[in-house]
């Protein structure tokens, strides 16, 4: 009677320090240890969020867009009898920065019919222009008296332009100027004006729009 007593008393020690354990094993996934030592919860709690749209950079300009250019056309001195050069400037005139990537569109044309649009060689690097700060681009094509220069022509006092990637719609009339400005007009002929590269200029060569 002894020993089976002591075998139902054992047998009961053995579930209880079982159920104990469990319940142990429960609480100690429910908690993690605190600073002190202590149990701290950690379920419901929700984990440390970033707030979205606070990021420290500051926002990439957008493309610059035809209207909000400050366009120059300056037609410079005389120096071959082949060939004629002429300075397009564009500057930002608008509150934010934007950026210049590409060549610009450039049209002269004598009313509705023939026309000689612009042609870049190479590829342009992207220019982000701040507020007053702008690009030029070299431009440079056959004058009417240049030796061999053709029969398509067009002679005006003033060009089709827009910024790089703009539609052709939005074009803007830039009047020709020269270097003291005054009215002047480019005379092309052949197929292109030729562009160079845009590059990065801090004022413009005269002020006009």
């Amino acid at each position: 009677m002894h020993s089976g007593g002591t075998m139902r008393a054992t047998t009961h020690l053995t579930a209880g320090l079982g159920l104990l354990m469990v319940g142990l094993a429960v609480t100690a996934c429910g908690h993690t240890a605190g600073e002190d030592g202590t149990a701290a919860p950690t379920s419901g709690v929700a984990s440390p969020s970033v707030p979205s749209g606070t990021s420290s950079e500051s926002p990439k300009p957008t493309e610059c867009r035809t209207g909000s250019l400050t366009w120059t056309l300056v037609l410079l001195p005389t120096k071959s009898s082949s060939r004629r050069d002429a300075l397009l400037t564009a500057v930002n005139n608008g509150p934010k920065p934007c950026v210049f990537a590409g060549y610009p569109g450039l049209s002269v044309h004598n009313g509705k019919a023939n026309s000689i649009e612009g042609v870049g060689h190479g590829h342009p690097k992207p220019v982000t222009l701040r507020k007053g700060t702008g690009v030029t681009v070299d431009l440079q094509y056959t004058p009417r008296s240049a030796k061999g220069a053709g029969d398509y022509c067009v002679k005006e006092g003033e060009a089709l332009v827009s910024a790089p990637h703009n539609p052709d719609r939005e074009r803007t009339n830039v009047p020709v100027v020269d270097t003291h400005h005054a009215a002047a007009e480019i005379d092309a002929c052949g197929d292109s004006i030729s562009l160079s590269l845009p590059h990065h200029t801090t004022a413009p060569a005269t002020t006009t729009r």
